[in-house]
């Protein structure tokens, strides 16, 4: 396979399609990570759930209409055009944009770990999402630090260029689950307050977005749900959006 350098891939950010899809229809396509899931926390309610596929597919129909309506980009908007491979796949090097749920029950071998990482470098972009507390971080991190582990996770400042892309994302609430709704509580497993944090590459170049103590897929996937707080689905709407429009042009 010819693996051209991501960030290069016809200008910006089109996307090739594998040899034997359909012709490429759109810019952007919804790719989700899959991974073995691990249950090292005791939140995850049966060993036969894959945690990948959360809110797999009602998070990507709103997501990227989200994307399409609030910007120029195109999206495949239908379970055709949404995408899942392994760090193993080689269709991956294809797909700038990814998308990790519920990273508190990853685990990832070497192999693995050494491919996330070649991936990034060649200037993909990961975002994590929908993990909480000590328990589930220091899962997460272990995998992390085997691909990466000469680069710290840090804080990211709320005046960094990826909040202020489109709209001045000042107000940075814990956007919670649905399951939280009528609980009086916006956390989970003692993950009380959000953060977001990455991972940078020498260039200062943001390839890790991690959402730590938040829940946007949920967000998105309950965005025409009349229970869930239009305000939660309307930041993590912009949050998607500045994640995308960086992405595209880093």
């Amino acid at each position: 396979m010819n693996r051209t350098p991501i960030a290069s891939l016809l200008g910006i950010f089109i996307l090739s399609w594998p040899a034997a899809a359909q012709e490429p229809t759109s810019e952007l396509h919804f790719t989700r990570l899959q991974y073995r899931t691990v249950n090292n926390c005791p939140n995850l309610v049966g060993s036969f759930r894959q945690a990948w596929t959360t809110d797999q597919f009602q998070a990507e129909d709103h997501f990227t209409e989200i994307v399409s309506r609030l910007t120029s980009v195109k999206t495949g908007n239908s379970r055709r055009d949404y995408r899942s491979f392994s760090l193993m796949d080689d269709e991956l090097f294809d797909y700038p944009f990814l998308y990790a749920v519920e990273v508190g029950h990853w685990s990832l071998s070497q192999a693995e770990a050494d491919r996330l990482r070649e991936y990034l470098l060649r200037g993909g972009f990961l975002m994590v999402d929908d993990f909480h507390g000590p328990c589930e971080w220091q899962v997460f991190v272990e995998s992390m630090a085997r691909v990466f582990p000469d680069r710290p996770v840090i804080d990211i400042p709320q005046d960094h260029e990826v909040f202020e892309l489109l709209y001045d994302l000042d107000h940075f609430t814990q956007i919670y689950g649905i399951i939280l709704l009528g609980s009086g509580i916006t956390y989970e497993n003692g993950g009380v307050d959000p953060h977001w944090r990455g991972v940078f590459d020498d260039d200062g170049r943001l390839m890790v977005m991690i959402n730590h103590n938040m829940d946007l897929g949920d967000a998105w996937e309950h965005a025409n749900d009349p229970r869930y707080p239009t305000e939660l689905t309307g930041l993590a709407s912009r949050f998607a959006v500045h994640y995308v429009i960086y992405a595209m042009t880093h």
